[in-house]
């Protein structure tokens, strides 16, 4: 890992690192570093070996969101890009494939909440602060926070949070479902690691299906969702997974899963 790149990268036993370095800034999120992001994203995707990924930060921060300076200066047009670059990246997260967990280190802000939102799973240290502060500088949360946030926490506890801009610290946002586990510093990223390793432990087309029935079926009906889960259900039933599953099942025995 080169040290004076915008995000880290390594891989260790099918499991892809990517950490955001700008600690100066508190990882703040500009061109730069997105397009280095996007770029890697790319790779765990194109990547059979690599299994999940996990996101986190360097220094006292996950990410405190945009770079108030890149946008200060930028024409409206160039911030709209900018904005667009963000929500691709989140797509990408969102539409990987594979295992995506937030690890959440410090300050996870804005854009970078928006970040983690579009993780799979957040593990938050203790001392983390979140939130959506955009209002309070005359913006919007822009990079998909007013779509997820309210799918994660639901649309009365999304809007007080965008529209008044508070911060919450790691334990309330345990309370609203906005991360999934609240652990101490020193724990943070094994026991991310650890979550993303019990997923990784199942039938991956069936993990992969799971999310996917689990995503698009929020953004139809309620008898489309249902259908779109069936539908899910018969296709991993041509797995060799399922099988050797179900087997298992029947024997009182530990499956193997190959992935097909």
């Amino acid at each position: 890992m080169a040290e004076n790149e915008s995000v880290l990268y390594r891989e260790a036993d099918g499991l892809a690192w990517i950490t955001l370095n700008r600690p100066k800034s508190l990882n703040t999120l500009n061109p730069e570093l997105l397009q280095q992001l996007a770029a890697l994203l790319d790779r765990v995707k194109d990547e059979a070996a690599v299994k999940g990924v996990i996101v986190t930060g360097t220094g006292d921060a996950f990410s405190a969101g945009a770079d108030i300076r890149v946008l200060n200066r930028s024409t409206p047009l160039e911030v709209r890009e900018f904005a667009r670059l963000a929500v691709a990246i989140n797509h990408k997260i969102e539409t990987l494939g594979k295992i995506a967990v937030a690890a959440i280190n410090g300050y996870a802000l804005g854009g970078g909440l928006e970040l983690a939102e579009a993780c799979m799973l957040r593990v938050a240290v203790r001392g983390a602060m979140l939130g959506h502060p955009e209002v309070r500088i005359g913006a919007v949360a822009g990079f998909g926070g007013t779509t997820r946030l309210p799918r994660l926490i639901g649309k009365g506890r999304a809007a007080e949070l965008l529209l008044t801009g508070r911060l919450i610290n790691a334990d309330e946002a345990l309370r609203l479902g906005l991360v999934n586990q609240v652990v101490e510093a020193d724990a943070l990223l094994a026991q991310s690691e650890t979550l993303a390793r019990e997923i990784m432990a199942q039938a991956p087309l069936a993990v992969k299906l799971t999310w996917e029935a689990l995503h698009h079926g929020l953004n139809v009906t309620l008898e489309e969702s249902a259908q779109l889960g069936a539908d899910c259900f018969g296709l991993i039933a041509a797995t060799e997974d399922f099988r050797a599953g179900t087997e298992a099942f029947l024997k009182k025995a530990t499956p193997s899963f190959s992935g097909r």
